[in-house]
């Protein structure tokens, strides 16, 4: 059996979409390097979320920092972030914060890597915006970063939700897109029952 403590997990070798993850991933969860857009930074006051319409994750974002209202701040990034499948440039510049965030708070929570592979998954979409060129080396490096913390906590926890996301998330980072994508979008019953279908359906 595997050590969880002791799992030793590289994916610098994948690239994901198009982007070179040539980067050292970082093991300690309490350290955090980017460069990531300052909450102060005015930019963030033209930044469209996933209503196509100027959406500033910042108040909830600082709220999930200093884990008050906490509740009220994930319905607002979730309704603000992403929208049927659309995302904007506000939605990438969250995710970093969201993964530092999530970096230092120390327990398992199903929210971040579900809201990072949402937004992730739409990035290719063609309807959406590409990642700006000011936050790729950011945006791409907290994924890969959520993705290596995620590689040990899928061994920690027991909750189904929270294993799809985490494997979603993974997949996502190993280039495994449409994995990540029915990993994320259906339960192992429906995957089951999309299996028996097909058997069916089979001559």
């Amino acid at each position: 059996m595997i050590n969880a403590v002791t799992v030793q997990v590289d994916f610098r070798q994948f690239d994901f979409s198009g982007y070179a993850t040539n980067q050292a991933l970082r093991p300690n969860r309490d350290k955090f390097c980017f460069r990531m857009l300052g909450l102060d930074d005015k930019r963030w006051q033209n930044l469209e979320g996933g209503y196509r319409t100027q959406f500033d994750p910042r108040p909830s974002l600082s709220k999930l920092d200093a884990n008050k209202d906490t509740n009220a701040a994930w319905h607002d990034l979730w309704e603000g972030l992403h929208h049927q499948g659309d995302v904007g440039e506000a939605s990438y510049a969250a995710v970093p914060h969201l993964v530092r965030i999530y970096r230092k708070g120390g327990v398992i929570d199903w929210n971040t890597y579900a809201i990072v592979a949402v937004i992730e998954l739409a990035r290719d979409d063609g309807k959406n915006p590409p990642v700006p060129k000011w936050l790729e080396e950011d945006y791409f490096q907290a994924i890969r970063d959520l993705a290596e913390l995620g590689a040990i906590e899928v061994l920690r926890t027991r909750n189904p939700g929270e294993i799809r996301a985490i494997l979603s998330i993974l997949a996502i980072s190993a280039g495994a897109r449409t994995h990540a994508k029915f990993l994320f979008d259906y339960s192992a019953e429906e995957l089951l029952e999309m299996e028996r279908l097909a058997s069916e359906a089979e001559p």
